[in-house]
């Protein structure tokens, strides 16, 4: 298979800090990776510059193909909605959206019809164990729902790469199962790979390969 995202020789330093020093990372068609390491070790600055949301100081992030570190904010923002899938630990959904339309968002927001949005929207929801659930708003859903419709909005616009942050983190150890079991599966039966950033070796374990990340080296797990 051929390399979905890589990221090459990237540096990023915060001040004196070096959150990165050179890290060299290649993520398949697909392929689920876990990426892990101690508090402060690099890893979520390096899912930052991997999803284009943080302009690595030097190295290059590609798509595709495609150079991503480059391009502008709005290219990027566009990238991120589009081609890019996130799920957060906290599920961040919108409180005073129902369930669809907090997973419709990212189309919405790219141009598609409410309708439109709101009916792709709701096909997510038997796949995901969510019948009946599209008009509840997230104060009404127990911890997994919420996060389940997490992932459904990470995957409606079909993304390429799913990033998700320590997603089980605010789940107990049985929900966190669950939630790691669909977003697995529900990422590979849709093409897209995906790249978790864990402290837990249980989430790490449904994931194809490690990398792990300490002090802004990745000390393994750099490819298959």
């Amino acid at each position: 298979m051929n390399d979905v995202l890589a990221g090459r020789a990237l540096v990023k330093r915060f001040g004196q800090t070096v959150a990165l020093g050179g890290v060299d990372i290649a993520v398949r068609g697909g392929e689920a990776v876990a990426i892990m390491g101690p508090s402060g070790s690099g890893k979520s600055t390096l899912l930052h510059c991997l999803a284009g949301i943080m302009k690595p100081d030097s190295g290059e992030v590609n798509l595709l193909g495609q150079r991503i570190d480059t391009m502008g904010e709005r290219k990027r923002s566009e990238l991120r909605r589009t081609r890019f899938g996130f799920l957060f630990q906290f599920g961040q959904l919108l409180p005073e959206l129902p369930a669809e339309e907090n997973v419709a968002l990212p189309l919405m927001l790219g141009g598609v019809s409410r309708a439109e949005a709101v009916r792709r929207a709701r096909e997510w929801f038997a796949p995901l164990g969510l019948q009946h659930l599209e008009a509840r708003r997230p104060g009404e859903l127990s911890g997994g729902q919420a996060q389940r419709v997490a992932i459904a909005r990470a995957l409606v616009s079909g993304p390429a790469v799913v990033f998700a942050d320590e997603p089980t983190g605010a789940l107990d150890q049985r929900t966190g199962h669950d939630t790691m079991r669909l977003l697995v599966e529900a990422t590979k039966n849709n093409g897209a790979s995906l790249i978790v950033v864990t402290h837990d070796p249980n989430v790490a374990g449904w994931c194809d390969r490690t990398a792990e990340v300490r002090d802004g080296q990745l000390v393994s797990g750099a490819r298959a």
